[in-house]
């Protein structure tokens, strides 16, 4: 029962991963941008979480209401005023700007929360649980893990029954045939950013919750991220929650084994499948 406990921790785990990843996927999927500030923006949306439910007195998961659009606004304006302009043949020159903006991120939080841990207290969600055959499973993964699912449905049916979805992948596919096609490239990058970052918003707000949290966390959530998009398949987004499941259940059994084991089980995880498929258990398939 111990081991299944932990393969279930692990799976519940691996949604709060697949929250870190899907931004990262959607990214990547549209506009082929790997964001090395992305985990930072994790960090960033937890603090602004953790500020608005302490200036309103909200509860964390109502201050989504506020976070999500702040965080959606920010990654379209960041996309529109800095990002689009790196975007080319080159990867080398968007890598290196989101480098600097994750460095601008890690001290601008640094000066305003200094580096003190902090935590959103989101009272008895964070300590309720429920048996289900023989195990306790604490709310809070539960609806982690339910809110993944959601959300990642969601970002499947936007791609692929929606207007903006068929943008999406028509920038993604040829971007300069979309362009003489009518559609403004540099308009829809800028809201698959937003797109990005509202989701990132969540993860951010449900990472505060559940852990301590300080500026310099980010580099640790991307690599999360990093590892379940790569696990699952590049700008496939089902693939980046299996991904996540994979990563999550792999870091408990790690630390079931031995406490010190549970990142390392992680990444030695993911080393194994990069090794055996390289380009992910679920590589994306052009539409």
């Amino acid at each position: 029962m111990e081991w299944t406990n932990a393969v279930v921790q692990g799976t519940l785990l691996g949604g709060l991963y697949a929250l870190f990843a899907a931004g990262l996927s959607l990214i990547f999927g549209v506009m082929r941008l790997v964001n090395i500030a992305h985990g930072d923006l994790i960090v960033m949306a937890a603090y602004l979480g953790l500020t608005v439910v302490t200036m309103l007195g909200l509860h964390p998961l109502l201050a989504l209401v506020i976070v999500v659009p702040v965080m959606a606004v920010f990654g379209y304006v960041l996309q529109r005023a800095v990002l689009n302009r790196t975007l080319g043949d080159d990867l080398l020159p968007p890598l290196l700007v989101s480098f600097g903006l994750s460095v601008i991120l890690q001290n601008g939080l640094l000066e305003i929360y200094t580096a003190d841990p902090q935590k959103i207290n989101a009272g008895v969600l964070e300590t309720a649980s429920v048996q289900v055959g023989g195990l306790s499973l604490g709310v809070l993964p539960l609806l982690t893990f339910g809110i993944a699912v959601a959300v990642i449905w969601g970002l499947q049916w936007v791609f692929y029954h929606t207007a903006l979805g068929r943008a999406f992948r028509a920038v993604s596919d040829n971007p300069d045939i979309a362009q003489l096609m009518g559609l403004n490239r540099r308009h829809i990058f800028g809201l698959a950013m937003a797109l990005a970052l509202a989701v990132t918003a969540v993860a951010g707000v449900l990472l505060g919750i559940r852990t301590s949290f300080d500026p310099s966390i980010g580099g640790g959530r991307l690599i999360f991220g990093f590892e379940a998009v790569i696990i699952g398949g590049l700008g496939n987004l089902w693939g980046t929650l299996a991904g996540g499941v994979i990563l999550g259940v792999a870091q408990t059994l790690g630390a079931k084994i031995d406490p010190g084991w549970q990142l390392l089980a992680g990444h030695i995880a993911f080393l194994v499948i990069l090794a055996v498929r390289p380009n992910g258990l679920f590589p994306r398939i052009s539409a």
